[in-house]
């Protein structure tokens, strides 16, 4: 499955919702936000928010620090 992810077009195992694609990208859920298509996508729904052939994905990570 080709994504958008960050600016950047990647090929990504075929995942089927938010929270696949972040696990397939090894990042901790907790720690990051996820926009699909220009949407904030809530923590509570990344089960629930599918990911199709195409779409644009932003990823933030938080980074703790002082």
């Amino acid at each position: 499955m080709k994504l958008w992810v960050n600016g950047e077009e990647r090929a990504v195992q075929a995942v089927s919702d938010v929270a696949g694609l972040v696990a397939a990208l090894g990042l901790d859920s907790r720690k990051v936000a996820v926009e699909r298509n220009f949407e904030i996508v809530p923590r509570s729904t990344y089960g629930r928010t599918p990911v199709a052939e195409g779409d644009r994905i932003e990823i933030v990570h938080f980074i703790g620090g002082g």
